[in-house]
């Protein structure tokens, strides 16, 4: 057998996770296992050369352990590191491969690479040949590419057995990996702990807020700042050669924090270390400070938390703060926010300052803060944009990830939603298996909208200008004002900082562009390509290749706000330069409140001026021409409405078509139940005895509440539905109501429930029946005292269970009692009313017995004269 690969004890010198490496050892022979190891234990810079040693051992050949870093300036180091222990240089035994970055070659034998990487070559060739190990690490951050990785590689290791799988966690989801590798039966975790230096704690709080509405505040940015510099000046005063590493949330803060750095601290060479930062400067950050250079600071993202080492770090100041996907479900749209850090990201951050030795961290917030941070940070899949990841899945052959060991199952709501723009782009059938044209969509490296955008561009306005505005929105580039136009001006003529990035990234879209279509043939158009026409407008071009890419966010001015085709809203940030356009193509719109938001919860943050031709031809599959019909109660009127999305492009009346107006009747009455149509006095007082029958007597009497009467509209309305919407004005519902009368119940309706009580004096008075959503109520008889002397029983409804409640009145119509029980008033209350009352109505009876007293609606006969 040739000789090892790698010395693995030269490698491993010093690193704590090489007393693990018999374990590892021993648990591969099993073909998986996991490795848990905090962060700085070098397990990125030992387990991978580990692995292709037992390859080596195997006698498997030349075969590439391929190692996954979540980010690109994590595997270009930890490539160059490994490059430099094993005494070559990058991309000869050891190489990288990163978007747009690709050094590596026949020998190399360890070859780290992003997630997204990865996940391309599976779906080019799910066999992965040349490859014998696959090592994930960092799987503890639970991002979105990696959890997919770990169910596809789990499945693709039951059909290549030789296939050695091994993850890296630096916290303890070990044992949940460990379960989803192993296939029947847990594979081993090998726990290898880090040798821990002492480590200083203290708290720095500002005086003011931290975030705001607009996101985190300059007053915290210089707060940060001042803690850093201060901070700095005392450990470099106790321990010359001590460097610092400072924690924010994103490029926009590190910036920001490193300018004022530089003010604070001038004699301090101050590094950005982030994802837009170039090769170059990634390098220099991550390299570590040069023999009698100056001291240093480091301001980083997060991607300094645990995937990458910088080396000489003795202090880390940390903001608290995150930035983490969220979805915005009402608006369809993901971005990032700020947010409080999890408690664990802290520790890995303070953890950063005592790798080499004793180290301090300084936290910039206080410890009840510290105790309100949630302990681990969210899972990318629970809150992120799922269209990418259900586009992988259904061109691997798991629509939705069904039959995969992902760590989390796919949220279904959000998935659902994936789905259907899948389904939009012609990406998926109706069984959400990848077409034709998904296929060839998911060979560009760009979300899915962002792939169709150029590749239909293309087609549209010329591949450069495509691939120059999905550049752009692909690598995450800040538009000025929200102008995505001024943002491509300022990259063309090389101002932005980003320039060279961007320029690097258009070109490599260009060439995903041109091998796609080639995989793909004539046979990739699910939907066709924008109509053919005159050329786009030079300045429409940026906002039509977005409306090919997000056709649900072209909006139009409607006012001071913006409508969404989607059926959303909001508002341009104050001083846009694209207030004037009345249309836009919107690629980002985020929550907000205040004036920009406009009162509609969102504000725009990059779009593109757009006109209502480019918006037709571009998102032709949103047009609709429909005839919709309404109903006010009385009248049924219709419009032929034009419309792109939810942006109504005209609307014209015309007569009410029979089926949209028999729909609208409907639909009307069904929302606003019967008494739209209005309850005529004769259909109320039928209701409300109905409505007492089946409280108190129950079926087969119907139940007439509103609720009720909606669900049964066909039962008991429908011929007054056909006529008014065939025209008719109106509708008494007293008919109708008899409809739903029980037979042969129904002849006794007078019986039970009459509609007049007859009193002693001959009248035949009208019975009051409680309202029918209220149907416990009594019923209400009232009449003038008079007419009910000598009653004594109280008379009853409903087969006796509902007995009268008499309002007895006076001659002139007002109450004078209310009773449910005669025969006691006679005997106690009538006295009294009588002594009041007969002087007062001195020409109507009030005898002293009424009991006797003949019952009359009549005054007494008037005095004879003399």
């Amino acid at each position: 057998m040739s000789a090892a690969p790698f010395d693995l004890d030269r490698i491993g010198a010093g690193l704590p996770v090489a007393g693990a490496a018999g374990a590892l050892r021993a648990a591969l022979a099993g073909g998986a296992a996991v490795v848990q190891a905090p962060p700085g234990s070098g397990k990125t810079t030992l387990v991978p050369p580990l692995v292709a040693a037992l390859l080596h051992e195997r006698g498997d050949g030349p075969a590439r352990v391929v190692v996954t870093q979540p980010r690109r300036v994590a595997a270009r180091a930890a490539a160059r590191r490994l490059a430099h222990l094993s005494g070559t240089r990058v991309g000869e035994r050891v190489g990288h491969t990163v978007r747009g970055d690709r050094r590596a070659g026949p020998g190399t034998l360890v070859e780290f690479v992003t997630p997204g990487i990865l996940l391309r070559r599976l779906l080019h060739d799910p066999g992965l040949p040349g490859t014998g190990a696959v090592v994930l690490d960092e799987v503890h951050e639970r991002g979105l590419e990696t959890d997919l990785l770990t169910g596809m590689l789990a499945e693709l290791r039951q059909l290549r057995e030789d296939l050695v799988l091994t993850a890296m966690s630096a916290t303890v989801d070990a044992a949940r990996f460990a379960g989803l590798l192993g296939g029947g039966e847990p594979a081993p975790v090998v726990d290898s702990p880090a040798v821990l230096h002492p480590l200083g704690l203290e708290w720095a709080p500002a005086p003011g807020r931290r975030t705001d509405g607009r996101g985190v505040t300059p007053a915290f940015l210089d707060h940060v700042a001042r803690t850093a510099a201060a901070a700095h000046a005392r450990a470099l005063a106790a321990h010359p050669g001590t460097d610092a590493l400072v924690f924010l949330p994103g490029a926009w803060e590190v910036a920001q924090v490193a300018r004022r750095l530089r003010a604070h601290a001038p004699g301090t060479e101050v590094l950005e270390l982030h994802g837009r930062t170039g090769a170059a400067e990634q390098d220099r950050a991550t390299a570590g400070r040069a023999p009698g250079g100056p001291p240093r600071a480091v301001v980083s993202t997060a991607l300094a938390e645990s995937s990458l080492t910088v080396p000489g770090v003795r202090l880390v100041v940390d903001s608290g703060l995150a930035r983490e996907p969220r979805r915005d479900a009402a608006r369809g749209m993901t971005g990032l926010v700020t947010v409080a850090a999890s408690r664990a990201s802290a520790e890995q951050r303070a953890g950063r300052a005592a790798r080499l030795g004793p180290g301090t961290a300084v936290r910039c917030y206080d410890e009840r803060t510290w105790a309100g941070m949630p302990a681990h940070g969210t899972p990318e899949v629970a809150a992120a944009d799922l269209t990418g990841a259900a586009l992988l899945l259904a061109c691997w052959g798991s629509p939705g990830g069904r039959g995969l060991a992902l760590p989390d199952p796919l949220p279904p709501a959000v998935l659902a939603e994936a789905e259907s723009v899948l389904r939009g782009l012609g990406a998926v059938d109706a069984g959400g298996r990848a077409t034709a044209a998904g296929r060839a969509l998911a060979r560009v490296p760009a979300d899915p909208r962002l792939a169709r955008g150029l590749l239909d561009g293309t087609r549209l306005v010329g591949e450069r200008a495509a691939a120059e505005v999905v550049a752009a929105l692909a690598d995450d580039h800040r538009a000025p004002d929200g102008d995505l136009a001024r943002l491509l001006a300022g990259l063309r003529s090389g101002r932005d900082p980003g320039a060279r990035r961007w320029a690097e990234e258009t070109e490599r879209l260009r060439r995903a562009a041109r091998e796609a279509r080639a995989a793909a043939g004539g046979s990739a158009r699910e939907r066709p390509a924008p109509a053919g026409g005159d050329p786009v407008p030079a300045e429409l071009v940026p906002g039509a290749v977005l409306a090919l890419a997000f056709p649900e966010r072209i909006a139009r001015r409607s006012g001071g706000t913006w409508q969404l085709a989607s059926g959303t809203r909001a508002g341009l940030p104050e001083g846009s330069p694209l207030a004037g356009a009345e249309w836009l193509a919107v690629a980002e719109a985020t929550r907000a409140a205040g004036r920009a938001a406009a009162g509609t919860g969102a504000v725009v943050r990059t779009a593109a001026a757009l006109d209502r031709a480019t918006a037709e031809r571009c998102a032709e599959h949103l047009l609709t021409d429909t005839v919709r019909a309404s109903f006010d109660g009385t009248r049924v009127t219709a419009r032929r409405t034009r419309a792109l999305g939810a942006i109504e492009l005209s609307a014209t009346p015309v007569p009410p078509p029979p089926g949209p107006a028999r729909e609208a009747v409907r639909a009307a009455v069904a929302a606003r139940g019967p008494g739209l149509l209005g309850w005529s006095e004769a259909a109320d007082r039928l209701r409300r005895r109905l409505a007492l029958l089946h409280d108190r007597l129950g079926p087969p009497w119907p139940e007439v509440s509103d609720a009720a009467l909606t669900a049964a509209l066909e039962q008991w309305l429908a011929p007054e539905l056909d006529a008014l919407a065939a025209g008719a004005r109106g509708a008494d519902l007293a008919e109708p109501l008899r409809r739903l009368l029980p037979w042969p119940e129904a002849s006794r309706l007078e019986e039970l429930a009459p509609e007049r009580l007859a009193v002693p004096s001959g009248s035949r008075v009208r019975i009051d029946y409680p309202p029918a959503d209220d149907p416990a109520g009594r019923p209400v008889v009232a009449v003038k005292l008079q007419e009910c002397f000598g009653w004594a029983a109280t008379p009853a409804v409903a087969a006796g269970r509902a007995p009268v409640l008499f309002h007895l009145l006076s001659p002139a119509g007002r109450p004078l009692a209310v009773t449910g029980d005669l025969a006691s008033f006679w005997a106690g209350p009538y006295a009294q009313v009588r002594a009041e009352m007969r002087g007062r109505y001195p020409k109507h009876p009030w005898p002293e017995d009424p009991w006797t007293a003949p019952a009359t609606a009549r005054t007494t006969r008037p005095a004879r004269r003399g």
